[in-house]
């Protein structure tokens, strides 16, 4: 695995390269996780595959030009995004691709399906939490006033507490999502990260009558994956869409949230050639 930096006008895009086969793959990872999360399907598919693994937006060494409130509070375009990936494919000459997005990166990889579906051979969206975004999170990305406040409460470690406490009674994380959550939020830089996550990719969201269209057009075969424990993205949340792709599959995995794991290799294989 080597370690890279594309530089753009946007942004310092930092990515792991993995595998040395001829097909490629563009991998999106989880909140606070990196672009190595997925090395994982190296040695099952490392002959076939070469991976990119970026680090997301305000995660690890990716890093904005400009990462200033008034930069986070602007956000990214859809079209914006989509620039910055295919100017990264044009600098590796790479043509055709597939997908992989978990939790997190399923937003990146939708709205890149959405875009660039002519350009895609296989859509992997695992914990699909794109097809899931609180109300509250919509409002406090889109309204001025209540953004305001949402800074100033999630960048106080007093304030981020309260938050998860609350969101742990009412039912909105379970126990062990809000130990995850207290850890991912436990310095000033990650609180930062947390509160621009939302805010900078607020316009981050795929259209999905227009991606399910695209997607059909385009015979790009799209795989969900679940974990069965997995309180934060039940299995039943693709099931609408699914119904409506012509190329689309549906599997549960024995796994709670955390599904990229050593297991994770043998049924994207599967998936890639059973089906």
């Amino acid at each position: 695995m080597t370690a890279h930096f594309f530089n753009h006008s946007l942004v310092n895009l930092h990515y792991y390269r993995f595998g040395n086969g001829s097909k490629i793959m563009l991998c999106f990872h989880g909140y606070g996780m990196h672009g190595k999360q997925f090395s994982v399907l190296k040695e099952r598919l490392g002959d076939e595959y070469t991976f990119y693994g970026f680090d997301l937006f305000f995660h690890k060494e990716t890093m904005l030009h400009d990462q200033s409130i008034q930069q986070v509070k602007k956000g990214i375009s859809k079209n914006e995004y989509c620039e910055l990936i295919t100017a990264f494919c044009a600098h590796q000459a790479i043509d055709r691709f597939s997908v992989i997005g978990y939790s997190l990166g399923t937003h990146y990889a939708s709205v890149l399906a959405e875009k660039e579906a002519q350009r895609i051979d296989q859509l992997f969206i695992l914990a699909p939490s794109f097809l899931k975004i609180l109300p509250i999170l919509q409002v406090f990305s889109k309204n001025v006033v209540a953004n305001l406040a949402f800074r100033k409460l999630f960048l106080s470690e007093r304030g981020i507490q309260m938050a998860l406490s609350v969101c742990k009674k009412v039912g909105v994380i379970d126990l062990k999502s809000h130990g995850i959550l207290s850890k991912e939020m436990a310095t000033p830089q990650l609180r930062f990260a947390f509160y621009a996550n939302v805010t900078y990719l607020r316009y981050l969201q795929a259209k999905q009558s227009d991606l399910i269209e695209t997607l059909n057009d385009n015979k790009v075969k799209c795989h969900f994956i679940f974990g069965q424990r997995d309180k934060m993205y039940p299995q039943h949340l693709a099931d609408v869409m699914i119904s409506k792709l012509n190329f689309a599959s549906k599997t549960t995995l024995d796994e709670d949230h955390d599904m990229v794991n050593k297991n994770l290799p043998a049924k994207i294989y599967e998936l890639m050639y059973d089906n």
